[in-house]
């Protein structure tokens, strides 16, 4: 037992104090102590907080029933936000109780939080790495395997920013998406004793770490509030545009005597007020919100709100069911993604059986892993010397990492699966070769590559899919030496004037500054030399399908105002840019525009591959009813343009289409290489049709 002499861990248990060996000199808190308590002044006793184990319950509620779609919790991502300041009100309190008893551990304040954290998702990693090998395609467990190397290196924030957003189709499928947050915490853990450390030493006193902590909050939410609109998926994912929330928790801690003192609102107002920001928050607020922002204030305040009112029996956070959910947050929040993509794999998603099943298990298996993995290692880890403790963790971690490194090393170890399972997944690699270095992305020009032979025989403009078709209007020339030039450029439509909806593609206004370029550069070409205008048209005038969270209904491509749905006189504005655009360039040249290519509307190589899996074969379709309801306006404006200017339409339904039915897969094998584009296989389909544009010279 600790002595009498001030102890940041454990004070409140006082004994003599005898001489103090180098192993206690700075004792350990136990795992409660650790997690879910914080010092009030350097005389009171460290006291367990059911207020703060209660919110950990509504947060990871919120968050759970948000994932598997359960009404009306479309806000439940708000959960993170509140993690978020409990972290920074808990953290806050440990390093500064510290420094304050000159008693702070740089190497015990991170294995704390080292102890606390990595067993339980090193556990998670090690076993979804078990079940991949008998479940994922090579594609799926490669991608995997990469995804729990940056969780384990706690940057997994910083790939899933990189690889995509967070609301949109295939964050669906992505086991660890939700390791992102850990990532951000660890990161936040690094930086901020050094931050509070470096101030002690300078000014040690409460008030100047809270004066630089309100600082740091201030800038971090004004960039947040500035970058949020514009780069959503940044703000949303890494710590600059998050640490705000956390910074609030630590100030928190830092006026918690004086706001006790000076308190002038019932302690039971100020739950309440709290509670119900964040309800609010839950209720108001969806997928399609720009998030962090200035929107998170709101869940944020009410979390401090609720942590200020500091009421230790309350009825909302204090009951038992709360008690026991708290407990066991960390463990329920690592297993319940795992179970929403799982659903996914087996195309139960959206169904209200199978989320109530869902929820079921992810409090099973976080039960169980609180049970038998996180508890009892926090207390193996307790009871070792910190030398043992640091080895075992390394080595638990490093050799997960290891194996998931070789699973990537090794292409996902390829072999595993029947054929036709691995046939139908690689469609999603049977991409142009040349994608890499001639599709534009990001420049207001274009590679400008020439596919087949040297003289050009055509010309293709248009977005990402004019660059999933090229080689087989490539194919369709009718000489070798004779090739195709193309002007793709990534989410960027053959539209004059416009601009790209913020957050939803890259181009911004940049596709403008392009099509301006492209039309400068096929003056360069004889007006024999036919254009073919090939774009995702649809997506940029009503939005994604329903496959896409948030963007359904919704313009991605604005002329002189926002739009926040696809109204009449909207799509009378783009109608009438798609016809000036294209007479524009058939001023000049002969000018042949593509219908629409037929959406699926899931990820075709994954369905089929996931379907073959678990025996129940699927091969995804529309109908062509469901193709002319969503594509009816831009067919309208394309048979307008050819009546005005004499543009020739290409119809791609005869070629992808039988009957009434569009498929998705021929002899088994996908066409696409995700749930829009036609892979190279099933892009040779289309070869017949383009034959028209050289027959026609």
């Amino acid at each position: 037992m600790p002595c009498s002499k001030a102890n940041p861990h454990r004070a409140g248990i006082r004994r003599p104090c005898p001489a103090i060996s180098a192993r206690n000199r700075y004792p350990r808190p136990t795992s409660a102590q650790q997690e879910n308590s914080v010092h009030g002044s350097q005389n009171k006793s460290r006291d367990f907080r059911t207020d703060i184990n209660g919110l950990r319950a509504w947060a990871v509620v919120s968050v759970v029933l948000y994932h598997f779609g359960i009404a009306p919790f479309q806000g439940g991502f708000v959960g993170v936000d509140i993690f978020f300041v409990i972290s920074g009100f808990l953290m806050t309190s440990i390093i500064v109780t510290a420094l304050a008893a000159d008693r702070f551990s740089f190497i015990r304040f991170y294995m704390a939080r080292a102890r606390r954290i990595i067993p339980a998702l090193v556990f998670l990693c090690a076993t979804l790495l078990i079940l991949g090998w008998f479940c994922l395609t090579s594609i799926d467990y490669k991608l995997f395997a990469s995804h729990a190397i940056s969780s384990l290196l706690f940057l997994s924030n910083v790939k899933f920013w990189r690889e995509s957003g967070y609301f949109d189709s295939s964050s669906h499928e992505k086991w660890l998406l939700h390791t992102w947050s850990l990532s951000v915490e660890w990161q936040f853990y690094l930086i901020l004793p050094i931050g509070i450390w470096i101030i002690w030493k300078l000014f040690p006193r409460k008030k100047a770490v809270a004066g630089a902590l309100a600082a740091v909050l201030l800038l971090s939410l004004a960039l947040s509030a500035y970058v949020t609109p514009d780069k959503p998926s940044l703000a949303f994912y890494m710590l600059p545009f998050r640490a705000w929330e956390m910074l609030l928790g630590g100030l928190l801690f830092l006026a918690n005597d004086r706001i006790a003192a000076q308190r002038r609102i019932p302690p039971a107002a100020l739950e309440i007020t709290g509670f119900a920001l964040i309800v609010a928050s839950i209720l108001l607020f969806d997928h399609a919100s720009e998030w962090p922002g200035w929107r998170a204030a709101l869940p944020v305040a009410g979390t401090a709100l609720v942590m200020a009112a500091s009421r230790s029996k309350s009825y909302w956070t204090g009951n038992t069911l709360a008690q026991w959910l708290g407990t066991r947050s960390y463990s329920i929040y690592l297993w319940h993604w795992p179970v929403v993509v799982a659903l996914v794999y087996l195309n139960l998603k959206g169904r209200y059986d199978a989320a109530l099943i869902g929820i079921g298990l992810s409090v099973l298996l976080g039960n169980l892993s609180y049970l038998l993995v996180e508890a009892p290692a926090r207390k193996l880890l307790d009871r070792v010397r910190m030398p043992f403790e640091i080895g075992l963790i390394s080595v638990a971690t490093a050799a997960t990492a290891v194996l998931c490194a070789g699973v990537y090393l090794k292409q996902g170890v390829q072999g595993r699966m029947p054929a036709a399972v691995e046939i139908a997944a690689r469609e999603a690699e049977d991409l142009d070769p040349r994608r890499p270095s001639c599709f534009a992305i990001d420049s207001p020009t274009s590679p400008a590559c020439v596919y087949g032979g040297k003289k050009v025989a055509a010309i293709l403009i248009g977005d990402s899919h004019a660059a999933a078709t090229v080689t087989a209007l490539a194919d369709a020339v009718p000489s070798r030496d004779l090739g195709v030039l193309d002007l793709s450029y990534m989410s960027c439509p053959m539209l004059l004037d416009g601009w790209n909806a913020p957050g939803r593609f890259p181009g911004g206004r940049a596709c403008s500054e392009f099509n301006q370029w492209a039309l400068r550069k096929m003056d360069d070409y004889p007006a024999d030399v036919p254009v073919v205008i090939l774009n995702r048209t649809s997506v940029y005038a009503v939005g994604h399908n329903e496959s896409w969270e948030g963007t359904a209904g919704k313009p991605a491509f604005y002329f002189t105002q926002a739009y926040p749905t696809a109204t009449e006189p909207y799509l009378q504005e783009f109608s009438e840019h798609l016809i000036s655009a294209a007479c524009t360039v058939a001023k000049k040249h002969k000018v042949f525009i593509v219908r629409p290519i037929p959406e699926m509307g899931v990820d075709v190589p994954k369905v089929v591959a996931r379907s073959l899996v678990v025996g129940s074969p699927i091969e995804p379709s529309i109908t062509r009813t469901e193709y002319e309801q969503r594509h009816r306006p831009v067919w309208r404006a394309q048979d307008a343009a050819a009546e005005r200017c004499g543009v020739k339409i290409l119809d791609p339904l005869p070629y992808l289409c039988k009957g009434d039915v569009c498929r998705s897969t021929l002899a088994g094998r996908p066409i696409y290489y995700d749930d829009d584009h036609l892979s190279e296989f099933g892009n040779k389909l289309l070869v017949p049709m383009f034959r028209t544009v050289f027959a026609q010279q």
